[in-house]
């Protein structure tokens, strides 16, 4: 009988090294192991083995079974990892299994192309604080505190009539005239706050980008040729803007730079309420009293400033009918050409 055991080793020994599938494997188990397999079978004619062998036949076979099931386990191991597919990778193709990833934001595309051109033109780019004091928001852009200019804002106010959020980038403009020496050109974009009734066309928080010069013989035709440059910069060569009179306490004369509606193209609708127009900033010749406030001579320096809306300018460039979409934190939100 222990002959036939052994047997039974080399038969199923030789059968298992040459399996070359899991399929094949899972077969020759059930036979051998298998509720009616061979296995089961030996164990059960142990009854009819002569009592004097019978405690050695059964060692002899626990002994087979354990030898045969450590052979199926290292084989079972060795197919699995033979039959696990590496995908062949060309590191020279293409890479399309990448997810994809967010992009800046429109307004900071826009803010950063216009610091492009504007360092291209000799500028440097600043910042200021956004929580700012009455001094340099107002006082030292000629408005001072019984100015009717001030009813024109309707300022937030941190500890009034101290602190507030600043109401525009002119606040930058007028702490660079107090520690710069012209000549000099400087650019600083950044949020601003009014407390503005919220709808299509305005926000209480938005963006301005602003830009001052300050140099011997400035006029009004410098401050025309640098914003019809950043008007085609972002618009193309066909776009068209005026300039209209405007009142700014900070400047004489002031001027508005409009560009015609990019949602009605002149004809009025509510994005441009009627107009036709929409206003995209102010600009104009820096005050002498500014000037002077700063410590600068106005009868050898001349400068100029401005500021625009740089919110509407994305609205126009993207064709965004309502400014609350830029703020409005839909990140499966995506504007045409982006």
């Amino acid at each position: 009988m222990n002959q036939d055991l052994d047997q039974i080793k080399i038969q199923y020994q030789h059968k298992i090294e040459n399996i070359e599938s899991t399929q094949e494997l899972e077969k020759i188990r059930i036979r051998l192991f298998g509720r009616n397999g061979l296995i089961n079978d030996l164990f059960k004619n142990i009854k009819d083995i002569a009592p004097a062998d019978r405690k050695q036949y059964g060692h002899n076979l626990n002994q087979l079974k354990s030898e045969l099931e450590s052979l199926f386990d290292q084989k079972s191991k060795s197919l699995s990892v033979n039959s696990t597919s590496i995908p062949k990778i060309n590191i020279y193709s293409p890479n399309n299994t990448l997810p994809k990833v967010g992009h800046l934001h429109p307004i900071t595309q826009t803010e950063r192309l216009l610091n492009e051109v504007f360092q291209k033109l000799g500028f440097s780019l600043y910042d200021g604080p956004e929580i700012e004091n009455d001094e340099y928001c107002f006082q030292r852009l000629n408005v001072p505190l019984d100015h009717p200019a001030r009813e024109m804002q309707d300022t937030i106010y941190i500890k009034e009539p101290e602190y507030l959020l600043r109401t525009q980038g002119s606040s930058i403009e007028a702490r660079l005239l107090s520690q710069e020496k012209p000549p000099f050109k400087a650019a600083f974009p950044g949020r601003v706050y009014r407390n503005e009734k919220v709808n299509k066309s305005n926000h209480f928080i938005f963006h301005h980008y602003q830009g001052v010069v300050v140099d011997k013989n400035i006029t009004l035709k410098d401050l025309f040729g640098t914003i019809n440059l950043l008007f085609k910069t972002l618009y193309g060569p066909n776009v068209v803007i005026r300039f209209r009179n405007k009142y700014y306490p900070e400047v004489e004369p002031g001027v508005g730079p409009d560009m015609q509606c990019f949602s009605c193209h002149g004809t009025g609708c509510s994005i441009c309420k009627g107009a036709g127009w929409i206003e995209m900033g102010g600009a104009g010749i820096i005050h002498p009293h500014v000037l002077k406030m700063a410590g600068i001579d106005p009868k050898i320096w001349q400068g100029f400033a401005f500021g625009l809306g740089l919110d509407r300018w994305v609205m126009a460039k993207y064709n965004i009918k309502d400014i609350r979409t830029l703020l409005g934190g839909n990140l499966a939100y995506k504007p045409n050409e982006l």
